[in-house]
């Protein structure tokens, strides 16, 4: 996951990418995509660009604003199948309908081509990508189940976490690692706050901040 904030008139050039599911979510200004597919699309705050980079596509990404500055946050995903045929699709979020989604809820942006879930966006790969915007002092839940994990993003704003053995604070541009089965609950400052969670299966075993268990403790005597 990358937080990218991309100065007026700048981008990145044409480059490629193969055998990954690519979706960038707008939080400030808009972005400019344009791929070997064809396409040619601009979108602003609250949009998703997603692709399918496959058997191979090349793209460029650019803040065509001559005064303001964009900023997205883009995630790689590593697709369920190989050798897939390269697609670019893209959900508009800057409008009254799509802010009122997310207004005070999860609005559920991505998911799985194989799951049952009615979401704008779908790639090949069991992964959930929600989003938020919540009011001032505003507190909303999110649950992660039994065998499932998530990786939290506070994009704007400040929000204290409660839950069982957990309290903390989270400032802009800070994230967290989850792992189910937890309850939280992430209540807002008074200017509120911006948040994204991506949740997929696992149980943490990728994560750097995974507790040793008694077997790694015992190696290292």
């Amino acid at each position: 996951m990358n937080d990218d904030l991309v100065q007026p008139d700048r981008g990145f050039a044409t480059h490629g990418h193969a055998e990954t599911e690519i979706c960038t979510y707008v939080v400030q200004g808009a972005l400019t995509h344009e791929d070997s597919l064809g396409t040619k699309q601009t979108l602003g705050r609250g949009s998703v660009q997603y692709m399918t980079a496959g058997t191979g596509v090349r793209h460029s990404e650019h803040n065509r604003d001559t005064e303001k500055p964009a900023r997205f946050i883009q995630m790689w995903i590593v697709p369920s199948e190989r050798r897939l045929q390269p697609q670019y699709g893209g959900m508009s979020g800057d409008n009254e309908e799509s802010a009122e989604k997310r207004k005070n809820q999860w609005f559920h942006l991505v998911s799985d081509v194989k799951s049952s879930y009615e979401t704008p966006v779908k790639i090949n790969q069991d992964a959930n990508i929600s989003v938020t915007e919540i009011g001032p002092s505003f507190s909303i839940n999110l649950d992660v189940k039994d065998g499932r994990q998530a990786y939290f993003l506070c994009i704007e704003g400040h929000v204290e976490v409660n839950g069982e053995g957990v309290s903390d604070w989270l400032d802009p541009h800070d994230a967290a690692e989850i792992v189910g089965p937890i309850s939280l609950t992430f209540q807002a400052e008074e200017e509120g706050a911006h948040l994204l969670v991506v949740e997929n299966e696992g149980r943490g075993e990728d994560s750097r901040f995974r507790e040793r268990g008694e077997d790694s403790a015992s190696d290292s005597d």
